[in-house]
């Protein structure tokens, strides 16, 4: 056991943000902590790392051993790439300081002995003389990986947030080595997905326990075996990847739901009784016994439910069948050519997701489209093409102005009712958007623009990383919205959940290169439908050769069988029939879907 709550509490101000929560986090353990934005995952982190003391309960940290990346780091304006990878120093230094110290002091902390204090400060002495390199150098390495570890001497606040945060990213990674837990707070937020990718298989070697924090549903799908979910105040635990919470979580409403619909009927079968006896025996007092039998049943209360997330978006009359010619466009930033010689068609209906490395030109294409930086080529846009353009920075919004007065500012009849109404199904609450736009985060920034966007009627959207901020429900809602869009789009995102859902075609613009590809980004990848998710299988040896015929695979005796729960329906007649016996442990395996 690394971290355990026992009836942990945390107020703030009059919310209780979290109440009575009990959860554990074991060795080797792979966690993803999901919730609504504000729900207290942030909160719950930072109790874990000691930046935050519960008001109430009991958290028992066992291990000192824990790099934890944050969403939202903080540099001074001076700050090198080289100095915010050599800050603070390394996991196994602190830890050596503190024994030092320990040792020097002469008191004995609780539960310790000498012996103990000694033999881990010769470990860690060990450690630090095998270790090759500082943590500064394989740092260094994680950066090159990233394609910029040849900048030590830029300023982080010259760099993007994507690089930001693949310094951070290999700033913690390099300490992860030594490491029992790795906590990460929104770790693939302005990540590309190559970078992404590679931090997947990272995690999947990683020998230690591991904490994430994520909207990515595709991410977590292929790192995490356990979920843990903040609803309300509480907590719950579910087994499993992203895609089998969702299921039970279902399973579970839905239970839930025929319990509370039992239980009405039963307390109304009852009250009617009591009606009936004192209205035909008035005389008598059989009806208070009735009356006592239903206070004494059990309440059982309505399951929460979703807020209705259903956007339906207008899309104005088609213009023509070809919406956007493109041919041999060119764009440069400075000196530098971000593309040139791309070429390609949009046509009415395409449901385009672009996607490729940071700094390929993505955006820089974008706004080529939309005339805001110049180009070289030919462009060619249809006359009766309404376009709605979503863009990162929203320069547009007014920050002196709540989201209410923008809506009506920006918005003319229908529209803003729309746009109100879209605000709320982006789980906007009243009071934010009563806010002046100036103290709101980036997701409530980017739910107005996209609230604003979606009830303009339109018929050619151009979206530049619209599910960024935003928490997983809202991401349903833009998703959902937009696979029901009856118009044209470009989606520029790296959000592979939603190019597998709403995209019928993707285009990947990488090193100067333009490739334009019918079908998902699943399919564009292994040109296959599915993807893979990591999944907690069991061990079984083989006791009598067997062939499990819907693979066709087959299997002598003593083979060594690693079985996923969505496998293990192919397998029960083998484990029924004796040819397989359960061996202890388990195994993290992927599993194609």
């Amino acid at each position: 056991m690394l971290v355990r709550a026992d009836g942990v509490t945390k107020i703030f101000g009059p919310k209780e943000l979290l109440k009575n929560v009990s959860m554990q986090i074991d060795d080797n353990d792979r966690i993803g902590l999901v919730g609504p934005n504000g729900s207290g995952k942030t909160t719950f982190l930072k109790m874990i790392t000691g930046d935050v003391i519960p008001d109430s309960g009991e958290l028992t940290i066992r291990t000192n051993k824990i790099v934890y990346l944050s969403q939202f780091p903080s540099f001074d304006d001076d700050t090198t790439i080289g100095d915010a990878l050599s800050e603070e120093g390394n996991v196994t230094n602190k830890r050596m300081q503190e024994l030092e110290e320990i040792m020097a002091s002469g008191e004995l902390p609780k539960g310790m002995d000498w012996n103990d204090i000694s033999l881990e400060y010769a470990k860690l002495q060990e450690e630090e003389l095998q270790s090759n390199k500082s943590d500064a150098e394989r740092a260094l390495d994680h950066l090159k990986t990233f394609g910029i570890g040849d900048r030590m001497d830029g300023r982080m606040t010259e760099l993007s947030g994507g690089e930001r945060a693949k310094v951070m990213l290999a700033k913690v990674l390099s300490r992860a080595e030594k490491a029992d837990l790795i906590i990460l707070d929104e770790p693939t937020n302005h990540l590309d997905i190559d970078a992404v990718e590679w931090l997947e298989k990272y995690i999947s070697d990683f020998k230690g326990a591991v904490l994430i924090v994520s909207h990515d549903r595709y991410f977590l799908d292929r790192t995490v075996t356990q979920i843990l979910e903040i609803d309300g105040s509480k907590m719950n635990h579910y087994t499993g990847n992203y895609s089998q919470f969702v299921d039970k979580k279902a399973l579970e409403l839905e239970r839930k739901s025929k319990e509370y619909q039992k239980n009405m009927k039963e307390r109304e079968r009852q009250e009617r009784i009591a009606h009936e006896q004192h209205s035909m025996l008035w005389f008598s007092s059989t009806h208070k016994t009735r009356m006592k039998m239903l206070s004494r049943m059990e309440i059982i209360d309505a399951p929460d439910k979703n807020k209705d997330l259903s956007i339906d978006i207008d899309a104005a009359e088609k213009s023509s069948k070809n919406v956007v010619m493109a041919r041999k466009m060119r764009v440069m930033r400075g000196k530098k050519v971000l593309f040139e010689d791309v070429e390609f068609d949009i046509n009415a209906g395409d449901k385009i997701g672009l996607f490729g490395p940071n700094g390929s030109g993505k955006s820089s294409l974008v706004k080529a489209l939309m005339g805001e930086i110049p180009y070289r080529g030919d462009l060619w846009i249809a006359p009766g093409a309404k376009i709605g353009y979503f863009e990162q920075n929203r320069d547009f919004l007014n920050p002196e102005m709540t989201s209410f007065e923008q809506i009506d500012d920006y918005l003319e009849g229908e529209a803003r009712s729309r746009a109100r109404s879209y605000l709320y199904r982006l789980q906007m609450t009243k009071k934010d958007a009563e806010r002046k736009i100036k103290t709101l985060s980036g997701g409530e920034k980017a739910r107005l623009s996209l609230a604003m966007l979606l009830s303009m009627n339109l018929n050619f959207l151009v979206l530049d990383e619209p599910t960024n901020h935003l928490d997983i429900m809202a991401r349903h809602a833009v998703e959902t919205a937009l696979a029901e869009y009856k118009g044209t789009f470009l989606v520029v995102s790296h959000d592979r959940y939603l190019l597998d859902s709403v995209c019928n075609k993707v285009a990947e613009l990488k090193d100067s290169t333009f490739t334009m590809f019918n079908g998902s980004y699943s399919q564009f990848k292994g040109v296959r439908k599915g993807r893979d998710m990591v999944e907690e299988a069991e061990v079984y040896k083989v006791i009598s050769a067997f062939t499990e015929w819907n693979s066709r695979t087959k299997y002598s005796k003593g083979d060594r069988i690693t079985i996923a729960p969505s496998e293990k329906v192919n397998f029960q007649w083998a484990i029924d029939n004796g040819k397989l016996r359960k061996m202890p442990g388990k195994e993290r395996k992927i599993i194609t879907k």
